[in-house]
């Protein structure tokens, strides 16, 4: 079953948020867009319990961070954001880690056509801001080949934290936990609302 309205209901204000700040108490403070109600986390983030899939999240989102990486390796060149050979090399490869770690490889699979997609919404969104903003579009071009090995290392240990709280994952608080996770990440983080968009897309088959 698919993990998304929780998500996107605990995530609106902060996919709407303009700024995220911080108060002089530590506390995370969403700023909203005009008209947005307001959202605010009373304690500071890092106090609080760690919830079990808060390293799914978070690696997730740092899966997500490289997509800035590629975007740029690929920005200017002929290079298309949808790779279908990559895509299925990654597919493989995740199935075949997750049997040997005793997951289910078919779940492991869908968590990361997810994580493609949103993956591919970040690169997407990047390339239209830099379309409409050339002065933001980057100078520097990273080297693809070593931009993959960080998502390989990220991939493995995403495959394993998965596979560490299959028990959470198929739990009847699996929703409410990721989303409060997916919270938290997003504050620590201080995601923007493309970065916000494609996290939550990320995690849409994590619950089972």
């Amino acid at each position: 079953m698919r993990t998304t309205t929780p998500l996107r209901r605990l995530l609106t204000t902060a996919t709407a948020t303009a700024a995220v700040a911080l108060a002089t108490t530590g506390a995370a403070v969403a700023v909203p867009a005009a008209g947005a109600p307001t959202a605010t986390v009373s304690a500071p983030l890092a106090s609080r319990p760690v919830l079990a899939l808060h390293p799914v999240v978070e690696l997730s989102a740092e899966r997500l961070a490289t997509a800035d990486l590629v975007a740029a390796a690929k920005w200017g060149t002929n290079s298309p954001v949808d790779d279908p050979a990559r895509e299925q090399q990654v597919l493989d490869a995740v199935a075949a880690r997750a049997t040997e770690l005793g997951a289910d490889p078919d779940e492991i699979r869908t968590i990361f056509r997810d994580q493609i997609e949103a993956n591919k919404i970040v690169q997407r969104g990047l390339f239209r801001r830099w379309t409409d903003h050339p002065d933001q579009a980057p100078v520097t071009r990273p080297d693809l080949a070593v931009v993959r090995q960080e998502i390989n290392r990220v991939t493995g240990a995403l495959v394993e934290a998965l596979a560490a709280t299959a028990t959470d994952r198929g739990g009847p608080v699996c929703r409410p936990e990721l989303a409060l996770a997916a919270l938290r990440v997003h504050h620590e983080n201080r995601l923007d609302a493309l970065h916000t968009r494609a996290l939550v897309r990320s995690l849409a088959s994590v619950c089972r």
